[in-house]
C-alpha cells in the first residue's frame, strides 16, 4: 500500500487556487464494506429505538436520552474515535463523520446527546490527556459508563470564549486548585459523570482546561432543565461550581492552553455537526417526497405539481452537495492524519494537526449544512402544508432542532468570518499561494478576453471551467479588499462574510461536480443522470450567490473605474456559455424522487 505523505495533500484552503482532480477526492460511493455494515448497524439502532419514539424526546424524557445513549454505548459507537489503547475501536476520521451523519437524523435531542459527548466531551481528554488521565478517564466515557460534558460558555462569554469570568485558585498546600464560577447551556449536564471545565488562573491572558468529576457534594449545583425551542430532550442546564476542589493532576494541557483546547475542539465539532445534519436532511426529503405522493388535490397527487417538485429537488440537491462536501474534507483530513502518523506524530499530534490544517472547510462545512437543514425542514413544512405545522408529523420537530445548528459550535456569523480570516492568515505564513494567483487575474482582467467557444464535448468541461472561474471571481474581491483594507479588514465584517458565501458556494459545488464526475466514470453519465442534474443544480444556485455577492462586496470598498472594472470582470468570471434549463433539471431529480418514493442518492 502506497504511503501518504504531507506533500502529497492538498493543503487547507488550498481548493481555492488548486485544481482537484475527481479520482483525489473521497465519496459515498467509496464506502469500505466495513464502512457500509457500520453504517447499516447505525441506521438499524436509530429505525428500531430513535425514531418510533421521536414522541417521548418531543415531550422532554430527559431519562430516555440517558437511556439510548447507554444502549449506543453497548454498541460501541461512543468509542468510534477513541484509540484501541482506551478502549475505543480506533477507527479513521471518515468513519466518526459516518456515524455521526447515520445516528442524528431522527431527533436533534439525541444528536446533541452523542455529539456533545463523543466531542467536546470525550475529545478534549483524548487528544490533550497526559497518559494517566487517558487511562483513567476514557474508556469509561467510550463503553457509556461515563457520559461527558463541556464548560465554556458563561453569561457574558459567548462567541468570546477566552474572556470567561470562572476562577480557579491553587490550594495553599499547592494540591488542588478551587474552581469558581457559573456555566450555562451545558449539554449533558442533567446526566453527565465529568465536565471539562474552562477557569481563569489569576489573572493568566488565556483561560485554561480542568477535569472535573460531577459530584454535588463537591460544590458543584444546577439549575432545572433549560425550555427550549427544539431539541428539548436534549439535557441542558446551568451548572455553577463553588469552591470545586480539582486535584492539580486535573488540569488538562498546561496552564493558559485552554483557548487552545476549545477551539480545536471547536473545528472538529463544526465538520461533525455538518455531517450530523446529513441524515436530518435525507429522512425530512423522503419523508416529503412521500407525503407529496399521498396527498391528493385535484384529484391528483401533488407531486405532480411543478411547484411542489422544484421543492423536493431543491431539498435533494443540497443534501447531495452537502454530503458531497462533507466527506470530500472528512477524507482530507483523514489523509492528513496518516501522514502525520507515519512521519512519526503521536496520534494526539497527528490528529490534531489534521483537523486544524483543514478549520477553514471545517467552518465552510458547519455555515453550509448547518443552513440547508433548516431551508430542507422549512420547504418539508411546506409541502406538508398544515399538517406540517403539526406537532402530529415529524417536519415540525426538525425544523425546531435544526435552529439551534446556526448557533453552536461557533455561529454562522462567526464561522463566516473565520472562513476568510484563516485563509489570509495561511496565505501570509505561506501555506496557501493566494497573491501569486489573485494577481494573475488582476493583469487578467486588463487583457483582452478570449472569445472563442471552448471544447466542451467532455462530461462537465463547462462546468469544471465555471468552478474555475468562480474562484478567479472570489481572488478577484478577496485580493481587491486585502489590498485596500490590510490588516483592518478583519473590522469590515460584512465584507468578509460576503466573501466567504463565495468560498462556501464554490467548495461545495466543486464538491458536488467532482463527485458526479468520478462516479460516472465507474458507472457511465447514462446511469447516473439525476446526480448530473443535482450537480449542475446546485453549480447554477451557487454561481446566483457568487453573482449577488460578489456584487455586494465590490460595492463595499470601491467606487468610479475600480468598481466598474470589479464589476465588469464579476460578470465575466460568471458567465455560461451554455446556461442549462434549469426548470428541467429540477424535472429529471424530482421524477427519480417520485418513482422511489424517498432520497434515493
Amino acid at each position: 500500500m502506497e504511503t501518504i505523505t504531507e506533500k502529497d495533500i492538498t493543503r487547507g484552503g488550498q481548493f481555492l487556487v488548486k485544481e482537484t482532480k475527481c479520482e483525489d477526492v473521497f465519496t459515498p460511493e467509496d464506502f469500505s464494506e466495513e464502512q457500509i455494515m457500520m453504517r447499516d448497524t447505525v441506521r438499524e439502532f436509530v429505525d428500531k429505538e430513535i425514531w418510533p419514539n421521536k414522541d417521548r424526546f418531543e415531550n422532554k424524557d430527559y431519562a430516555f436520552t440517558e437511556a439510548c445513549m447507554r444502549k449506543v454505548g453497548e454498541l460501541g459507537l461512543l468509542g468510534v474515535a477513541v484509540p484501541e489503547a482506551y478502549g475505543g475501536l480506533g477507527m479513521g476520521f471518515v468513519d466518526t463523520m459516518l456515524v455521526c451523519d447515520y445516528i442524528s437524523g431522527a431527533t436533534g435531542s439525541f444528536s446533541t446527546a452523542f455529539g456533545a459527548h463523543t466531542g467536546i466531551g470525550t475529545m478534549p481528554i483524548t487528544l490533550y490527556g497526559t497518559e494517566e488521565q487517558k487511562k483513567k478517564y476514557v474508556p469509561k466515557l467510550a463503553s457509556g459508563e461515563w457520559f461527558g460534558a463541556y464548560c465554556l460558555t458563561e453569561p457574558g462569554a459567548g462567541s468570546d470564549a477566552n474572556s470567561g469570568k470562572t476562577k480557579a485558585v491553587l490550594s495553599e498546600d499547592g494540591t488542588h486548585y478551587k474552581i469558581t464560577g457559573q456555566k450555562m447551556w451545558i449539554s449533558n449536564a442533567g446526566f453527565c459523570s465529568l465536565f471539562i471545565v474552562f477557569a481563569r488562573i489569576e489573572d493568566d491572558k488565556n483561560i485554561t482546561g480542568f477535569i472535573v468529576e460531577n459530584d454535588p457534594s463537591n460544590g458543584i449545583s444546577m439549575n432545572e432543565e433549560e425550555h427550549k425551542l427544539g431539541i428539548r430532550a436534549s439535557s441542558t442546564r446551568q451548572v455553577f461550581f463553588s469552591d470545586t476542589k480539582v486535584p492539580v493532576e486535573n488540569m488538562l494541557a498546561g496552564r493558559g492552553e485552554g483557548f487552545k483546547i476549545a477551539m480545536n475542539a471547536l473545528n472538529v465539532g463544526r465538520i461533525k455537526l455538518a455531517g450530523a445534519c446529513l441524515d436530518a436532511q435525507r429522512r425530512v426529503t423522503s419523508g416529503a417526497v412521500k407525503y407529496a405522493n399521498e396527498r391528493f388535490q385535484f384529484n391528483v397527487p401533488i407531486s405532480s405539481f411543478g411547484a411542489i417538485r422544484a421543492k423536493l429537488a431543491e431539498m435533494a440537491t443540497s443534501a447531495y452537495a452537502g454530503e458531497s462536501a462533507c466527506y470530500r474534507a472528512a477524507k482530507s483530513i483523514e489523509d492528513r492524519i496518516k501522514a502525520r502518523e507515519a512521519e512519526g506524530a503521536s496520534h494526539q499530534e497527528a490528529e490534531l494537526k489534521g483537523v486544524e490544517e483543514f478549520a477553514i472547510e471545517c467552518s465552510i462545512l458547519k455555515v453550509a449544512v448547518s443552513e440547508d437543514i433548516q431551508n430542507c425542514s422549512d420547504e418539508g413544512i411546506q409541502i406538508l402544508g398544515g399538517m406540517g405545522f403539526s406537532e402530529d408529523t415529524p417536519m415540525e420537530s426538525a425544523w425546531r432542532d435544526a435552529r439551534i445548528a446556526r448557533i453552536y459550535e461557533g455561529t454562522n456569523e462567526i464561522n463566516r468570518m473565520l472562513c476568510v480570516g484563516m485563509l489570509v492568515k495561511k496565505a501570509m505564513k505561506g501555506h496557501v499561494d493566494l497573491l501569486g494567483p489573485a494577481m494573475k487575474v488582476a493583469e487578467e482582467l486588463m487583457g483582452i478576453p478570449d472569445f472563442e467557444i471552448p471544447d466542451y464535448s467532455e462530461l462537465f468541461a463547462e462546468e469544471k471551467e465555471l468552478i474555475g472561474k468562480l474562484k478567479k471571481a472570489f481572488l478577484m474581491v478577496a485580493g481587491s479588499a486585502v489590498q485596500k483594507y490590510g490588516p483592518d479588514l478583519e473590522s469590515h465584517q460584512q465584507l468578509l462574510m460576503a466573501a466567504a458565501d463565495m468560498m462556501i458556494e464554490i467548495y461545495l459545488a466543486e464538491s458536488a461536480i467532482l463527485r458526479t464526475e468520478k462516479m460516472a466514470k465507474t458507472k457511465g453519465a447514462d446511469q447516473i443522470k439525476e446526480q448530473i442534474a443535482m450537480a449542475q443544480l446546485y453549480l447554477y444556485n451557487a454561481t446566483d450567490v457568487v453573482i449577488a455577492k460578489g456584487k455586494e462586496g465590490i460595492a463595499s470598498f470601491a467606487t468610479g473605474d475600480e468598481q466598474r472594472m470589479l464589476l465588469m470582470g464579476l460578470r465575466r468570471y460568471t458567465k455560461y456559455t451554455n446556461m442549462p434549463n434549469v426548470v428541467e433539471l429540477r424535472e429529471t431529480i424530482a421524477s427519480k424522487l417520485v418513482e422511489e418514493n424517498h432520497y434515493c442518492f
